[in-house]
């Protein structure tokens, strides 16, 4: 096989994920120029130009078309074919960059501790926090992604699942709100606030106002943030009341006083997914046993300035 150099084929499968040149660089660690002279040689293997200018843009030929399914499956056969074997596994010796998808709030307060965790069994390991704008099941069909962190949206139904843990929302104010010092609050003084609310789709309603509407009430809600880690230095520095997960204020952020809601709302169920091609790789099982390991942590401590106040359920 002297006449085939299989780089090719890892470089073909970026370039028509990325549909550029220079997307296609920096997933390889590349120069520009590089990349470029990869794509001229790939175009003479194929004898195809596979991306043309279109406008301002690059865009894919018919036939880069075609081919991006079979490259794609091809790379992720490649890999599979060259990863050790289960009894081989040596998390000491393994080297390999795991893709974690999470929302800001999972980052900041599981992150560390996985990083850690790794760290201290697998030194070789890099883990890399990709954000996420949504939840389509694309980035692990596509492989640019190892594992998913949250809540089942809008999955694939192919796409398999475990729980991490099941947490619950609850109300943050600043310290020294007038609210802080209240005692329980009840659903009146609670609509009565204004609000901070977080939706990465600019939406304002939820659950919450689902169950004050139910008794009547609403809510005013002044801004809207796209992270929870945005709500809760909003709801620092103003007047107004934050809607948070337990799990991201059982650390006890400072400046902050976390209460239950006077209403009831359904408990979320945060879990871990992946593709079910990576089901038997040996890695990616010890990264999602490490996950597992790591959220499961019977130590969270609730919220430091509220003694109702619980730390998330372990499922």
């Amino acid at each position: 096989m002297s006449d085939i150099d299989l780089n090719l084929i890892v470089a073909l499968d970026c370039l028509l994920a990325e549909g550029s040149v220079a997307g296609a660089a920096r997933r390889l660690g590349l120069s520009a120029s590089a990349m470029s002279r990869t794509l001229a040689r790939l175009r003479a293997a194929t004898g195809d130009p596979l991306l043309v200018r279109a406008g301002r843009q690059m865009v894919l030929t018919p036939h880069a078309e075609a081919l991006r399914e079979r490259t794609r499956h091809t790379v992720q056969e490649a890999r599979a074919v060259l990863r050790p074997s289960a009894a081989a596994l040596d998390p000491a010796t393994l080297a390999r960059t795991f893709t974690i998808r999470a929302n800001d709030g999972f980052v900041e307060v599981f992150a560390a501790r996985l990083i850690a965790a790794a760290a201290a069994a697998a030194p070789r390991v890099r883990l890399r926090f990709a954000p996420k704008p949504d939840k389509t099941a694309a980035p692990l069909r596509d492989g640019v992604v190892d594992l998913e962190i949250g809540v089942l949206g809008e999955m694939a139904p192919e796409v398999r699942l475990q729980a991490l843990f099941r947490d619950r929302f609850v109300g943050v104010v600043r310290d020294g709100h007038p609210l802080a010092c209240a005692g329980p609050v009840d659903a009146a003084q609670y609509a009565a606030l204004g609000h901070v609310v977080t939706s990465r789709r600019g939406r304002h309603d939820g659950p919450v106002d689902a169950a004050l509407a139910a008794l009547g009430l609403e809510r005013k809600v002044v801004a809207i943030v796209p992270s929870f880690p945005a709500a809760l230095a909003v709801a620092r520095a103003s007047d107004l009341a934050a809607l948070l997960p337990a799990s991201f204020c059982a650390a006890g952020p400072a400046g902050v006083h976390a209460f239950e809601l006077p209403v009831a709302t359904a408990p979320i169920t945060v879990s871990q997914m992946w593709h079910p091609r990576l089901d038997a790789d040996p890695a990616h099982r010890w990264l999602r046993q490490l996950v597992l390991a790591t959220c499961r942590r019977e130590d969270q401590k609730p919220y430091q300035n509220s003694s109702t106040l619980a730390a998330p359920k372990i499922q």
